[in-house]
């Protein structure tokens, strides 16, 4: 009993403090961004969030509390159980906006793919550091890849292209911290090129034929494809077209100014100019109400939650326990980089949550059981003494 207690000494007070700030936070921008919106009204948005993120960090100090090398010895399990669950997405999954994701599970939606990012970060931690002898191996760095594209490829299917892209970034920042060297990974990259080179003449005659028809390109749909051109050739005279909600989102951040204007006063929120603005675009709904310097704070706060991740991976005890704390501040640090980039407009838009913010209860759940591995992690960084 004294050996339990005296490993929550070294719990991150600060990591925690954080991330419930951040979570209230989402919560209060989430009530102001839906604007009165009946139907979300309707269907309680704002107080599904917030017992999600009560649940949700109930999970993380109960995550925290759990040995994190157990982890490690279930890690197998885990992955057979997030392939069925990725597997039967097809078959039994609820569809919304274009996309089977989701499970109904009475009032709830659940999100597989969004726990597949944990899940996998586990699983490819245990596999590295378990053949960290054989790390330089083209063999290992094979085995990891293909750990890491099966479920890709299940949730490619679905279809959801940013989170299967997600799982690869996870995959290339865990081998590299792994040891692997970039000139081996590049060799891999190398040949993505080459299938890139392979596929052009087909896509030129889809943009000539299909693109306009509304087909699909292979594993694309129509829609993406169309996101990605829009990106690439947006039309400054569409004023409804497939650019309204970027053209949007940058007039929202504008209009915030250096200090906003005011929590549920933003014009393009509350008059519903701004669409999606609880989820894909709710970094927007924050510019315009709390200005430059509370979209800052916010991104400050976002990178101090990165940076108790990569301090937790310094200082764990063992290979695992560190890979899977650089696996969830990368898991942080792409989500959040691109769904800011996309709000920009220097990126494609794409479905990826902001981390704590973005209504979502996986999404949610998934990013605190992650801060509570990080926390197990720290827990147990030195040896009890007795």
């Amino acid at each position: 009993m004294q050996a339990s207690a005296r490993i929550w000494r070294h719990f991150d007070i600060w990591l925690l403090a954080t991330v419930a700030l951040l979570t209230i936070a989402g919560v209060a921008m989430i009530r102001s961004a839906i604007a009165d919106n009946p139907e979300l009204v309707e269907l309680n948005v704002v107080g599904r969030q917030a017992v999600f993120g009560l649940v949700s960090l109930i999970l993380l100090l109960g995550t925290a509390a759990i040995d994190y090398r157990i982890w490690s010895a279930l890690s197998f399990p885990l992955y057979v159980v997030n392939l069925i669950f990725l597997a039967m997405i097809p078959v039994a999954g609820v569809v919304g906006f274009g996309s089977a994701r989701w499970f109904q599970l009475a009032t709830l939606t659940i999100q597989p793919s969004e726990l597949a990012k944990i899940l996998m970060i586990i699983v490819l931690a245990n596999f590295l550091a378990r053949n960290k002898d054989r790390i330089g191996e083209k063999r290992t760095i094979l085995r990891s890849l293909a750990l890491i594209a099966v479920p890709a490829a299940l949730i490619l299917i679905q279809p959801d292209l940013s989170t299967a892209i997600v799982l690869l970034v996870i995959w290339l920042a865990l081998v590299w911290a792994a040891g692997v060297r970039m000139s081996q990974v590049g060799i891999l990259l190398a040949g993505v090129a080459l299938v890139a080179v392979v596929l052009t003449p087909p896509l030129v005659n889809y943009f000539t034929k299909g693109y306009a028809a509304g087909e699909d390109f292979f594993f694309l749909r129509n829609y993406q494809m169309t996101r990605m051109v829009n990106f690439l050739f947006p039309n400054p005279d569409e004023t409804f077209g497939a650019s309204y909600n970027v053209d949007q989102a940058l007039i929202s951040i504008g209009s915030g100014g250096l200090l906003g204007q005011g929590y549920g006063n933003g014009t393009q929120v509350q008059l519903r100019f701004l669409k999606v603005r609880h989820t894909d675009f709710i970094f927007s709904s924050m510019s315009q109400e709390f200005g430059f310097i509370g979209a800052t704070i916010f991104l400050i706060l976002i990178m101090f939650v990165i940076y108790r991740c990569l301090r937790a991976a310094r200082m764990a005890r063992d290979g695992f326990g560190s890979l899977v704390c650089y696996g969830v501040a990368i898991l942080l640090l792409f989500q959040a980089s691109f769904n800011v980039g996309m709000n920009l407009n220097l990126l494609p838009v794409s479905g990826l949550p902001l981390p704590f913010l973005s209504q979502g209860g996986s999404s949610l759940m998934t990013t605190l059981l992650g801060i509570g591995l990080v926390e197990s992690v720290i827990l147990r960084h030195k040896r009890i003494e007795l």
